[in-house]
């Protein structure tokens, strides 16, 4: 599951500007594989959110593979004027230019930044500090409350219980780690995670763990924040 999957209600960060039904142009080169070969490939794709918060592309039908189209393997969901949509699992893999993409497109304007900080930060739940860091990188992603990420060494590990959960985000890559945290009041189901190998573009995130701002109380330079609320509450 993507983080960004809507927009965020709150006044504090920006909002998303695509609205359903929008189109525009896509510049990439698009490619998808399937059985080892390219099936799809394309320097026409459209974008097309049917969702205000992602897009889909739309490929024109002459450059998809016209044998795998017609032997009934490769499900469609969706039609516009010569342009048809797939179903994101109808491939194996999916690339814009030479790198492959998770989940579903890039939009051209949603932007990801995560920038080292020396803001205090600490994470609580239930009176119990989670973590404390004057070391943070913050990652700043549309239609997001800001994010803080941690070091390992600044985590109090002893109230985080780790579990096989594991996300994907097109703009930061599939996550590595999920932790429950468990506090007097019981054990609260992934509120914090990782990616050991996040996408180029938020290289500075690698290894450090974020919390949900939405689900826990987060101090920022000594000031309680107010808990966001998004798709993640």
């Amino acid at each position: 599951m993507s983080e960004g999957k809507e927009a965020g209600m709150s006044a504090d960060y920006p909002r998303l500007i695509t609205t359903t039904h929008q189109t525009a142009p896509s510049a990439r080169r698009v490619r998808a594989t399937l059985g080892g070969r390219v099936v799809l490939d394309t320097t026409r794709a459209v974008y097309v959110w049917e969702h205000p918060a992602y897009p889909h592309y739309y490929i024109p039908v002459e450059d998809v593979d016209a044998a795998v189209v017609a032997s009934g393997r490769v499900r469609t969901e969706g039609a516009l004027a010569g342009l048809v949509r797939f179903a994101w699992d109808a491939f194996d893999a999916w690339f814009e230019e030479d790198e492959e993409i998770f989940g579903h497109p890039r939009s051209p304007y949603h932007r990801v930044d995560a920038l080292r900080s020396s803001r205090r930060v600490r994470v609580e739940l239930d009176g119990v500090t989670l973590a404390e860091s004057s070391a943070p990188v913050l990652l700043f992603e549309t239609g997001l409350p800001t994010r803080y990420y941690l070091s390992r060494t600044d985590l109090n590990m002893d109230a985080l219980e780790h579990t096989d959960t594991r996300t994907l985000c097109p703009y930061k890559g599939t996550t590595s780690d999920y932790w429950a945290v468990r506090t007097p009041s019981g054990l609260h189901a992934d509120l914090a995670w990782s990616y050991a190998f996040p996408t180029p573009a938020v290289a500075a995130i690698a290894g450090l763990v974020a919390f949900y701002n939405e689900k826990l109380d987060i101090h920022l330079d000594g000031e309680l924040l107010e808990r966001p609320a998004t798709v993640f509450s």
